[in-house]
């Protein structure tokens, strides 16, 4: 299994990291994709992708809740400067989020573009962070539609037509654990969606799935997402492991 998104760094897990980590490993994660946030976070991330080689992969990016007006273009410095500096696996997470605050939507969508750009023109995916945003979104993919413009909308929690607007844009859907929630919907129509637009992820220590919703989130709970598809697509565990992990391998460059 690959969690394709998944945040090791966070100082939720500064007790325990490393075990953390081995518990994913036991379970059979063998890959761990880190969207960066902002500039606080990036010498963290990178420093523990470099304890795990071959493990762990850094994206470099600007996170929208941390497009900030006194702010936002001294960060985009910064993640340029980084990605002029070392190869990424992709960049994120970026996008658009409408639920902490409307009042930057000017400025997250530039952020959003620029980086957008970047990836572009370094032939890198886009991990993307969409929350009550979906329409504004698709509304920026769509000008700076380019045949290279690729990447996941990660924890995908939208409806069927979207899921299918965000393939037809060239994007993959990142599921979570929202897929095994009673309120998340997405678990009603998944089954419409080909099994390879589809990549595992955690979102940790966030968005924890059932049993564990509302407790801290780790990566070796990867596992019960990926339970919660062969409910769904009435597939066997190896097969929903396989096709999402070379679904996650293709995207990132990795195969």
């Amino acid at each position: 299994m690959i969690d394709t998104h998944t945040h090791l760094y966070s100082d939720q897990f500064d007790e325990d990291r490393h075990e953390m980590i081995q518990r994913a490993l036991d379970k059979g994660v063998e890959k761990f994709f880190l969207p960066a946030i902002d500039s606080e976070t990036h010498e963290k991330m990178i420093d523990l992708e470099a304890q795990y080689p071959d493990k762990v992969f850094s994206m470099m990016g600007l996170h929208p809740c941390s497009v900030q007006p006194e702010s936002w273009e001294k960060e985009l410095k910064i993640v340029e400067t980084w990605l002029n500096d070392r190869p990424f696996c992709a960049v994120g997470e970026i996008g658009i989020d409408l639920y902490w605050d409307k009042s930057t939507l000017d400025i997250q969508i530039k952020a959003f573009e620029q980086q957008i750009d970047w990836a572009v023109e370094r032939d890198l995916p886009i991990v993307i962070h969409t929350r009550e945003s979906f329409e504004e979104t698709f509304e920026v993919l769509e000008r700076k539609k380019h045949p290279k413009l690729r990447g996941i909308f990660h924890c995908f929690s939208g409806n069927l037509e979207q899921a299918n607007h965000a393939i037809d844009l060239n994007f993959i859907l990142g599921i979570g654990g929202v897929v095994t929630f009673k309120n998340g919907k997405i678990d009603q129509f998944l089954n419409d969606i080909p099994l390879d637009k589809i990549v595992l992820e955690t979102d940790s220590p966030y968005l924890a799935p059932v049993p564990f919703r509302g407790k801290r989130n780790e990566s070796a709970y990867v596992e019960l997402v990926a339970g919660k598809l062969v409910d769904i697509y009435r597939k066997d565990f190896a097969e929903i492991d396989r096709i999402t992990t070379e679904n996650a391998l293709k995207l990132f460059g990795l195969k």
